[in-house]
């Protein structure tokens, strides 16, 4: 298992299950939700897509604090317990839920790049599918998201270059919020930035000019 499988196949099935002609349907994704939109079969059956923290996970986008635990993670921590369970066990340092080796030696390749897998040459043709999307976009990111910051955004979303999508930069302390960062958009909290996802998703559709 991959993250291309979790895309060309599982995203893309679900997309097909969910598919109806007489009603839109809306993707909201996060983090790898986004990236995953682009390599998908059949992302012309999708109607619009927002994204939160999605990000190009190279660690020269972020701090330089950040920069220094990610690589320690990427070339230390990571590899010794991949060796130890045989897959990366997130749960173990209180980090999220386990992945499988096949997504973890990935998700490490395409960090090496500053756009991500759209700069990995083995990615060419998934990269070029990125191109076909028409999909109007919203790609919101938190000011405080070390790990997929604006700017890393930006990196990442120029491979959507045909598509309309629109960058949403989220200042926490305007929105009330003590932090996001970027798993911050799950929780209570946070319950206004969905309801935008949500007022956008229920607008009426810009006419083409």
């Amino acid at each position: 298992m991959n993250f291309v499988d979790w895309a060309t196949l599982d995203l893309a099935a679900a997309v097909d299950a969910m598919s109806e002609q007489e009603l839109p349907l809306f993707m909201v994704g996060h983090s790898f939700g986004g990236h995953a939109f682009g390599l998908l079969p059949n992302h012309d059956r999708v109607d619009r897509l927002y994204t939160f923290g999605t990000g190009a996970g190279w660690h020269g986008w972020m701090p330089p604090l950040e920069q220094l635990r990610v690589l320690a993670m990427w070339r230390v921590v990571g590899p010794a317990i991949v060796r130890w369970r045989g897959y990366l066990a997130w749960s173990r340092l209180g980090l999220g839920e386990d992945l499988p080796l096949g997504v973890y030696r990935q998700w490490r390749r395409w960090c090496r790049f500053p756009r991500y897998f759209l700069d990995d040459p083995e990615m060419a043709q998934f990269a070029e599918g990125f191109a076909r999307v028409r999909t109007p976009i919203i790609a919101a990111n938190s000011l405080d998201d070390r790990w997929a910051s604006p700017r890393s955004r930006d990196a990442f979303m120029t491979g959507y270059r045909n598509a309309n999508w629109q960058a949403v930069d989220i200042d926490p302390g305007r929105e009330g919020l003590r932090g996001i960062g970027h798993m911050g958009y799950f929780r209570q909290s946070a319950q206004p930035l969905w309801d935008r996802a949500l007022d956008w998703f229920a607008a009426p559709a810009a006419t083409p000019s």
